[in-house]
């Protein structure tokens, strides 16, 4: 009997082999019984429940063991974002911390500057006249004065020399000379200083001499034209006033008597004043300007308002 082999007579009765890439029968055959075999154990699940148990229970730790070992490669990139992102987050934290501190540092120097203007507008409104603010920035002697500061307005705000400065206290000085951008203001506690006067009470007229010294020290001196007349201690002293307001407005505080007391030297009775103003510590100042005035800044005007 012959042995059948893949190879098959063709029509004309010669040998015909197969196809170099086509599989052999027997082995489509073991493939498909394979796929029957795997079927049916899957269909029987619980009849194999012991041996997936037992290869779990041999690759469970072997694939944990490797997860473990590769973690630390596949969260790099997730480490590298996650502390960028932190480290963003606490550099916003940082500077809402520094910014608020600033807030904290600079609150008491707000509320001073706001109440300063504050004062200003009260000050245009008593005085009838238009105000220029303006804030010292240095202190200095100016020609043959001593008690001078320079403030950061000039002839382009409408400034011109003798003019009277205030501040929210009461009165300041004048304005000695005037650049385009800033102002010489001699104090009023200037030893060379002369600021006609009157006593709220008694209307009496004087002049009022400064004695040079800056701070809690620092008095003024109230000679009265009538030396009869003893101010009582107490009692306000403001500017007389000048011809057209120069260089001094009528009716700004000027301080308050502290004692009488008698000069040897011309046997004259005088006032120790003490100003109303702290000059150790200027900051905002407003200068008095006819209503109208063009500045290239904001101008409270007699009424109270910006303008």
């Amino acid at each position: 009997m012959a042995i059948l082999t893949p190879e098959r007579l063709n029509r004309r009765g010669r040998l015909e082999h197969p196809e170099p890439g086509a599989p052999k029968r027997p082995t489509a055959v073991a493939l498909v019984l394979a796929c029957a075999v795997l079927l049916v154990l899957d269909l029987t699940g619980p009849a194999l429940t012991p041996a997936r148990r037992l290869l779990g229970e041999v690759y469970g730790p072997l694939e944990s063991a490797a997860s473990t070992v590769a973690r630390p490669l596949t969260s790099t990139a997730d480490w590298f974002q996650t502390q960028g992102a932190l480290r963003d987050r606490v550099g916003d934290l940082e500077a809402a911390n520094a910014a608020l501190r600033q807030e904290v540092a600079t609150a008491g120097f707000d509320r001073n500057k706001l109440a300063e203007y504050e004062g200003l507008t009260a000050a245009a409104q008593n005085m009838g006249y238009a105000v220029v603010p303006a804030r010292v920035i240095g202190y200095g002697a100016s020609q043959s004065f001593s008690r001078t500061v320079t403030i950061d307005a000039g002839s382009e705000a409408g400034i011109e020399p003798d003019m009277t400065v205030v501040n929210a206290a009461g009165l300041v000085g004048r304005v000695l000379r005037v650049s385009r951008s800033t102002a010489t203001v001699l104090l009023i506690v200037d030893a060379d200083s002369v600021v006609g006067g009157r006593v709220g009470s008694s209307m009496e007229v004087g002049f009022v001499h400064g004695n040079g010294v800056l701070g809690h020290a620092g008095r003024l001196d109230l000679e009265l034209l009538d030396q009869s007349v003893v101010p009582a201690k107490g009692d306000t002293v403001v500017t007389w006033g000048s011809s057209k307001g120069a260089p001094y407005v009528a009716g700004v505080p000027v301080g308050v008597v502290d004692s009488v007391y008698s000069s040897v030297r011309d046997s004259t009775q005088r006032a120790r004043i003490t100003p109303l103003v702290d000059f150790s510590s200027l900051d905002v100042v407003g200068v008095a300007v006819p209503s109208g005035t063009r500045s290239d800044r904001a101008v409270i005007d007699a009424d109270g308002k910006l303008k």
